[in-house]
């Protein structure tokens, strides 16, 4: 299922810029550069930042990625079974696989300001493989 939220939002909910927005992102306006003066107003929560267990932290890894590379869970899955299937470390086979989406190919080029852009370039047409256009941004 697509992920509708706003894209500032889900950059304060994991708690880093995911860089949706392109420039935005870099400039003062990034919501979450401006959701720091409101936590300064309204000081530091009593008891700090809730510790989390290997799990917790594991599974807010995991969504930042998926956020990141604009996956939903399936693609994410197949991916990691893809990694998993080969020989060596299974993390850094997976971020190879996720750096050569071709959206992502195109957003590291810098053809575009972000991956949201990048992957809405390969899906209308511009970019594609030496294979038939498919609705996917697979490389």
């Amino acid at each position: 299922m697509k992920n509708i939220d706003p894209k500032c939002k889900q950059c304060r909910r994991i708690g880093e810029k995911l860089f949706f927005k392109g420039e935005r992102c870099l400039s003062a306006k990034c919501g979450l550069t401006a959701g720091i003066l409101f936590r300064v107003f309204h000081g530091p929560k009593a008891k700090g930042a809730p510790r989390r267990s290997d799990y917790g932290t594991q599974l807010i890894e995991k969504q930042k990625a998926k956020k990141q590379y604009i996956l939903n869970e399936k693609q994410f899955r197949i991916l990691f079974e893809k990694a998993a299937k080969k020989r060596g470390n299974t993390e850094e086979l997976l971020l190879q696989l996720l750096e050569l989406r071709l959206d992502n190919v195109v957003y590291r080029g810098g053809i575009a300001a972000s991956r949201v852009e990048a992957r809405q370039l390969v899906n209308h047409g511009p970019f594609h493989r030496q294979r038939p256009r498919r609705q996917y941004s697979f490389l």
